[in-house]
């Protein structure tokens, strides 16, 4: 299990190198192919190169009905309350994001080269082949999974206004 300390150094220490140069699709899935870059603790002069696929379901509109729904599962008088009121907001959304790492697609690699020479020649070859979904990723070894974590989280952040412009052009929002 990891720790707290541990957790937080990943989201700290993650760096995305090079980011997919697409979004999050509004009303589709969304796939990136990931490559990300660690040094191992135990291996001194090595890093280890996972690779793998993420998939992005459609984002979803969860209107004050659904969200109040949600809440008052196993919640007292009070959180009915609080969803009443939820009900009576008219602009009230929540954006839902979801996401899947799928573990068929991860491969992993331990290589005997430089950590910057590796990411260096990485670099080199997404930008050279323009694919849009790629990226680059930067992380710790031991928590590697909270570093592909805090990159979904970022390709949130910033897929998010653009979905939210396309729901309101569309007067869905």
């Amino acid at each position: 299990m990891i720790k707290a300390d541990d957790f937080n150094y990943a989201m700290e220490n993650t760096r995305v190198v090079v980011a997919p140069a697409n979004a999050i699709e509004t009303y589709g899935q969304t796939s990136f192919r990931f490559r990300l870059v660690t040094e191992p603790m135990d291996e001194i002069g090595s890093v280890r190169l996972r690779k793998g696929m993420i998939h992005a379901e459609r984002p979803r509109i969860l209107a004050p009905q659904y969200v109040s729904r949600m809440l008052l599962e196993g919640f007292g008088e009070r959180a009915r309350e609080f969803a009443g009121w939820m009900e009576e907001q008219k602009d009230f959304h929540i954006l839902r994001y979801g996401f899947s790492l799928r573990k068929t697609d991860l491969s992993e690699q331990l290589l005997r080269e430089p950590k910057e020479e590796l990411l260096h020649r990485i670099e080199g070859e997404i930008r050279r082949d323009g694919d849009p979904i790629d990226a680059l990723i930067e992380g710790i070894d031991d928590a590697w999974e909270v570093c592909l974590m805090k990159f979904t989280m970022d390709l949130i952040q910033r897929s998010a206004g653009p979905n939210v412009a396309e729901w309101k052009r569309r007067g869905l929002l």
